[in-house]
């Protein structure tokens, strides 16, 4: 996809990752809209960019149809969606589990992602095509003790993200996951002094949004990208996953 020219949706565009991914995508010659809950931030970011803003709740169902319908008719229509707000959970299912807590991290997280998802797609089909990037994280890809609600539902966009990818493929319009490591964002600020405790390398945003962009000018679909320190970014290989299967008994060489 050529960037110039295109309108992009930010969700979680007022700071971190999302802050950094709408500048980018102006760059490239993008109409950027910068949805946020925090609505100076994404005015601020928008000024910046010379787009829009929108301050709402992306778990919310109607929230999300009202922030595409906003995009359709102030830029006339939508092209790209980076649907990446995300809030931390940061409690087990043992004594500290918090319901509150935990609906609004799958609200957002997970939510956010399928609603922002099914109100974009008649946009986007509307453009003959388009892109759309989720933020999960490489707590989708691995495992992560100290915050399961997360990896949970960060583990539920990459699967979104593989299903939907040849879902999509027809309509002429990609859906990949991108997944980096501890980056530079609102929600490692709870736990940065025990990350630098740890010397853990904190991914500068700005490498998570050429990421970004990367994969949607690529054209690739129903891929989940890593973002570590150290290493170029690149589509999870998912080796060797069972198929469903035809009842009969699968070669030793095919597992």
């Amino acid at each position: 996809m050529e960037l110039a020219d295109k309108v992009a949706l930010v969700t979680g565009g007022a700071s971190g990752l999302g802050r950094a991914t709408a500048l980018a995508l102006a760059e490239a010659g993008c109409e950027v809209v910068v949805a946020d809950l925090d609505e100076a931030g994404a005015r601020e970011v928008a000024e910046r960019v010379g787009g829009h803003f929108w301050a709402g709740d992306v778990s919310g169902f109607e929230a999300n149809r009202e922030l595409v319908e906003l995009v359709v008719a102030r830029c006339g229509g939508l092209d790209i969606a980076y649907l990446n707000a995300g809030v931390a959970s940061g409690f087990s299912l043992g004594e500290d589990f918090d319901l509150e807590r935990y609906r609004r991290a799958m609200g957002v997280n997970l939510d956010g992602v399928v609603f922002g998802t099914h109100h974009a797609l008649p946009a986007l089909k509307a453009r003959g095509g388009g892109a759309i990037v989720a933020t999960a994280s490489l707590a989708g890809l691995t495992a992560v003790p100290f915050d399961p609600v997360y990896a949970a539902n960060k583990a539920g966009v990459v699967g979104l993200a593989r299903a939907m990818g040849p879902a999509l493929a027809g309509d002429g319009i990609t859906f990949n996951a991108i997944c980096p490591g501890f980056a530079e964002s609102r929600i490692v600020d709870p736990i940065r002094e025990i990350l630098d405790a740890q010397g853990v390398q904190l991914i500068p945003a700005e490498t998570v949004a050429r990421t970004v962009l990367r994969i949607i000018a690529g054209g690739a679909t129903g891929e989940a990208w890593f973002v570590q320190p150290g290493r170029e970014p690149a589509p999870f290989k998912f080796r060797n996953v069972p198929g469903p299967g035809t009842g009969e008994a699968a070669r030793p060489d095919a597992i």
